[in-house]
């Protein structure tokens, strides 16, 4: 018992237990009471009660908490079971009986709990102390004790050896103690018991307002103690991976452009920049004008990321665009490794070495690494892993109100971070749940039930959450209907047994480029050694149902990557994929088909993982040395290379040292020559270092086009801006007569324009002089670019 300045309480609350303890000796046996005085100023040494033959005081020469005062008492304990209570002995002694019918069922600890049925409450505390109590409680619950709902009661009946082992282990010294010996028992896996006892709050506690923030503290002291090394390591070298791969920007982000991102990087960066801009003015962020003026941009529909990009408003604002981007990127890909690793060690294979590799080829595989360059929205994807443990959970039909509300958060959390990568994870999850059911029909059977229910809760948590956002995406303005990719999205199959293009050893841009729509859409590149290792890994465990469902997975995410159309290779032999049963219904119409190759990343982390871990308990070492070179072997070759890199293109001056402001008044705007589209969308770079001062008609993003408002990237053309684009890539102009000037004039003034600005690039000659004869005056030289002030002339 602790005691601290108890001298009117200590008296009757030791006299009640050794009075019920000597009316029972034949059901307790031998006993002892131990007070551990935490240094008190009054006469608590002193009380009468003390003078019992069989109460033992032990004494601290000054105050140091609850916490130092039990484990000086438990050390000092002799006894085969330990009784830890109050000096209020608001539990009374009597309830000890049911603590220890729980611990002769098995357990080793047994709590007293005011908040399980069958609890008799009868006087309470102040509403603000139990609402604060519930709050802590549950917070505790999700970090350190699950499924204890009262773990602050001071009534606890412990096995004595194991209680002097976690007492020993514990070094908080305040209340935060009960909480930290409870989780050294659930980390050791020790049973315990949540017993309902009787209750009664006794005035002069000592638990002050400063004390409820102090656990706080001590509940992350006890998280951060409780994680493994190996798990910190893990952690730690997904970071360095991490930064590894964007070394080539992630040093000098605001000076460095991640070649193979094309225009995205620029698209990408004003995306962080408008949402911050909308934040710190109170816009609304699914909507804006700055860019495709001035039908704006539906930002809902196009992949903001509003899940990260507003809570990185302050670094937007701070350190600009650039910086937010570059640190999202980085962090979220280390991040994505992390979930996928946790999700590994907590469902497939304990040993975190295995884990650990398995993370990696989810987080780095090839297709990974290819949409790092472009894609935050199919980079950061640590929601995935979460979900899907989420949704195991609920198979188990344990707490599937719980599981299911936390679900569809998850859900509505993971709609702003990026619809299509959530699409895609359902399919996968889907092809799982398919095949690990056919093969155990028993778990099936009685995971179907609870699953369907948590997944209705979690609808039903989830749509009200996103729901305007959803309706402002398809029906709102500049909405379109679907988007199309052309009919060679797909994956050929030789790019599954093929090597990316920054594979570091086996890398061929060649034959990677060839082989797939883009740099950032080589969707699946994972290299014929690895399909190799993976078949015999398949082959050796194929007695396991979790080895079943993921060979089946990954099989059929690959066929379905194929698209509508599969061509085999090296004839013209074409025949229907499967994935032609979807490619006209809605969300699926907008899929590029060849992503559905990246659900194959984490099914074979999780397969190597097993062949690791396997490997590793195998006591032949033959069969060691074998199964840890076939994993080698495969992945050596999908290690990737640093993405590349180059000095970013400057801004002029006319843009960073305001001169535009002369030429740009209020409700104009910035016309660039040509307009910016998805294939040159530096004006975009130019409108966030300028802050978003200004506003651009054309731009990089997807909107509407025509009267069926089909999807098509980048503004609606017009005859002005078709007409400079194709004099920017061909070099050759059209004789410029009166109908281009009138077409001219009423495009400028559709998009009110101020002023053209025509920047250093190819063709710029040729480009100048068409702007001569559609304006009828020169260009003026300023800045580092030509400007033409439209309100001096045409």
């Amino acid at each position: 018992m602790p005691a601290y300045n108890e001298e009117h309480r200590l008296d009757p609350t030791l006299n009640a237990i050794t009075t019920y303890l000597t009316e029972n000796e034949g059901r307790w046996g031998t006993w002892e009471v131990i007070v551990a005085d935490d240094g008190s100023t009054d006469g608590t040494r002193n009380v009468g009660a003390l003078a019992h033959p069989r109460v033992r005081l032990l004494t601290s020469p000054r105050n140091r908490g609850k916490g130092h005062a039990l484990r000086l008492g438990v050390a000092a304990s002799r006894g085969h079971r330990v009784l830890t209570t109050d000096a209020d002995l608001s539990a009374p002694i009597e309830e000890l009986e049911r603590l220890d019918k729980a611990l002769s069922e098995g357990n080793t600890a047994a709590i007293g709990s005011r908040s399980v049925p069958g609890a008799d409450i009868a006087h309470r505390q102040h509403r603000a102390r139990e609402l604060l109590g519930r709050a802590g409680n549950l917070l505790i619950r999700r970090t350190a004790v699950p499924g204890i709902r009262d773990t602050q009661c001071g009534f606890k009946l412990f096995q004595g050896d194991r209680a002097r082992e976690a007492f020993r282990a514990a070094r908080l010294d305040g209340w935060g103690i009960d909480v930290e010996v409870l989780h050294h028992f659930h980390r050791a896996g020790w049973p315990l018991a949540e017993v309902p006892v009787r209750w009664s709050h006794r005035p002069g506690s000592k638990v002050g307002a400063l004390d409820y923030p102090r656990v706080l503290t001590d509940l992350a002291r006890i998280r951060a103690r409780s994680l493994r090394p190996a798990d910190l390591l893990a952690t730690a070298l997904f970071l360095i991976m991490s930064v590894a791969l964007y070394s080539g920007r992630f040093f000098a982000p605001s000076h460095r452009y991640l070649t193979d991102s094309m225009q995205d990087q620029n698209q990408w960066e004003w995306f962080f920049a408008v949402t911050a801009d909308s934040v710190a003015h109170l816009h609304n962020p699914l909507f804006t004008d700055l860019q495709g003026f001035p039908d704006g941009v539906n930002l809902m529909a196009n992949t903001v990321m509003l899940g990260l990009s507003v809570p990185f408003t302050p670094v937007t604002l701070l350190f600009g665009p650039a910086v937010a981007l570059s640190l999202c990127m980085t962090l979220g890909l280390a991040a994505t490794a992390a979930a996928w690793y946790r999700l590994i060690v907590k469902r497939v294979v304990r040993r975190r070495a295995a884990a650990f590799v398995g993370a990696s080829l989810a987080a780095f595989a090839p297709p990974m690494v290819s949409h790092a360059n472009a894609h935050p929205n199919f980079v950061i994807l640590f929601m995935i892993p979460l979900i899907i443990d989420r949704a195991l959970r609920l198979t188990t039909g344990a707490r599937v109100v719980r599981d299911g509300i936390v679900l569809g958060l998850m859900a509505a959390y993971q709609i702003f971070l990026g619809e299509e990568p959530l699409l895609l994870a359902s399919i996968g999850m889907v092809l799982f749940a398919a095949a690990y059911g056919a093969v155990r029909r028993d778990v099936a059977r009685a995971a179907w039930r609870p699953l369907l229910k948590g997944l209705l809760i979690g609808g039903a948590v989830c749509l009200p959450l996103v729901g305007y956002a959803l309706y402002w995406q398809f029906a709102g303005p500049q909405s379109y209907q679907g988007i199309g990719h052309g009919d060679n999205a797909g994956n050929s199959p030789l790019s599954l047994l093929a090597f990316a293009e920054r594979s570091l050893v086996a890398g061929d841009a060649q034959i990677a480029g060839s082989l797939s729509l883009n740099p950032t859409e080589q969707n699946a590149f994972y290299g014929w050694p690895l399909v190799a290792v993976a078949f015999a890994i398949v082959v050796r465990l194929w007695e396991h149902a979790l080895v079943k469902a993921l060979a089946f997975t990954t099989v059929a995410a690959a066929v379905l990557s194929l698209g509508p159309k599969i061509r085999i290779p090296l004839t013209d032999t074409v025949y229907p994929g499967p994935w032609a049963l979807l490619a006209d219904k809605p969300l699926f119409d907008s899929v590029i088909e060849g992503r559905l190759a990246m659900i194959c990343a984490p099914a074979l982390g999780m397969l190597l993982a097993l062949a690791v871990d396997r490997a590793a308990a195998s006591r032949n070492l033959t069969s060691q040395y074998l199964g840890l070179l076939g994993v080698t072997l495969a992945l050596l070759p999908l290690i990737p290379a640093p993405l590349k890199s180059t000095d970013r293109v400057a801004v002029p001056a006319f843009i960073t040292d305001g001169t535009w402001k002369s030429y740009v008044h209020e409700g104009e705007t910035l016309v660039p020559v040509p307009l910016p589209d998805p294939g040159a969308a530096e004006a975009l770079h130019w409108q966030t270092a300028a802050h978003l001062g200004f506003k651009l008609p054309g731009g990089y993003f997807n909107g509407p086009w025509g009267e069926d408002h089909i999807g098509i990237y980048g503004a609606s053309p017009r005859y002005t801006s078709n007409l400079l684009r194709d004099v920017r890539y061909t070099g050759v102009a059209p004789p410029i007569g009166k109908e281009w000037r009138t077409q001219a004039r009423q495009d400028f003034a559709y998009w009110k324009a101020g002023a053209l600005v025509l920047a250093p690039q190819p063709n710029d000659g040729v480009l100048r002089t068409v702007l001569k004869q559609l304006t009828g005056q020169d260009g003026k030289w300023t800045g580092g670019v030509w400007v033409w002030d439209l309100h001096r002339g045409s």
